[in-house]
């Protein structure tokens, strides 16, 4: 039994890729966290300076709860920052087993390196074509699900998208001649699953739904004609592509949740019926 303090991995690994995922906060030191560089998906590093007592304190003052800590192995580390953010009134646990127990478990571990541009703040900063569909969606789904729940999102016309990427620094992506973006008949978001080392049954259904909704390809996917649908609808609904993201993430959470938990479930009537509602 876990302690009253801590998260099992089961736990942690079934919030993972949904909005009530908590902050995951990853405290290794420096030189550990270089012999594996990948984080726990949605996992934000902290570095030795981040975590040094007169940096500490500020940080601590950007955050609210519910947190996970996680540092090497569960010990004095993520502990202690944990018992630190719970005497401030944040609700934190930290991960029993530490960042070693997750990969012995062969859980999904993000490549981090794969951000190359991140603002001021420490967020990853990307840009792409206004007027999102369905890749555009997607990916940034994706990213601040399992990636970096904090990335910022900068929707501008066609011709504009790599004159902002050059002055802001942000990474441009789901545009031609770009690195993030369609590879053969891969589309964006598969190249983001590969990048990042993503791969769970649940996120590559998901990415044939997603490949079939916006490469017209009837064959990967019965689902994808909805996901098309409901992606055009929302589009005449906001002319806003900001707003029209925020309405966005909860397709693309329903679409994941049905991915990983309920793909055996039918729907009938009446409901008493063998093979029913449920």
């Amino acid at each position: 039994m876990p302690a009253p303090d801590a998260i099992t991995n089961d736990k942690l690994s079934k919030l993972i890729g949904t909005p009530k995922c908590p902050t995951i906060l990853d405290v290794r030191r420096d030189p550990i966290r270089a012999e594996d560089p990948r984080l726990v998906p949605g996992a934000r590093a902290l570095t030795d300076a981040d975590m040094a007592p007169e940096t500490l304190d500020a940080l601590i003052g950007e955050l609210s709860g519910p947190i996970v800590v996680t540092c090497a192995e569960g010990h004095g580390r993520s502990q202690g920052l944990a018992a630190l953010l719970r005497s401030r009134g944040i609700a934190a646990e930290y991960l029993e087993q530490g960042h070693d127990g997750w990969r012995a478990a062969g859980l999904p571990l993000v490549n981090a390196h794969a951000i190359t541009r991140r603002d001021a703040a420490g967020r990853s900063l990307w840009v792409t074509r206004s007027r999102p569909k369905i890749d555009r969606i997607a990916c940034p789904w994706l990213i601040r699900r399992f990636v970096d729940p904090r990335a910022v999102f900068l929707y501008v016309a066609p011709a504009e998208v790599a004159s902002v990427a050059k002055t802001f620094g942000a990474m441009p992506f789901d545009i031609e001649d770009v690195f993030w973006s369609h590879r053969g008949e891969l589309c964006s978001f598969d190249t983001m699953l590969e990048e990042f080392g993503l791969s769970t049954p649940a996120l590559a259904r998901l990415a044939r739904i997603v490949r079939d909704a916006d490469t017209a390809r009837p064959d990967l996917a019965p689902e994808a004609p909805g996901l098309l649908a409901a992606s055009l609808g929302l589009s005449r609904m906001y002319s806003d592509d900001l707003e029209q993201l925020e309405a966005g993430m909860a397709l693309y959470d329903a679409f994941y949740r049905w991915c990983r938990d309920a793909t055996e479930e039918t729907h009938n009537w009446p409901t008493n019926r063998p093979g029913g509602a449920r």
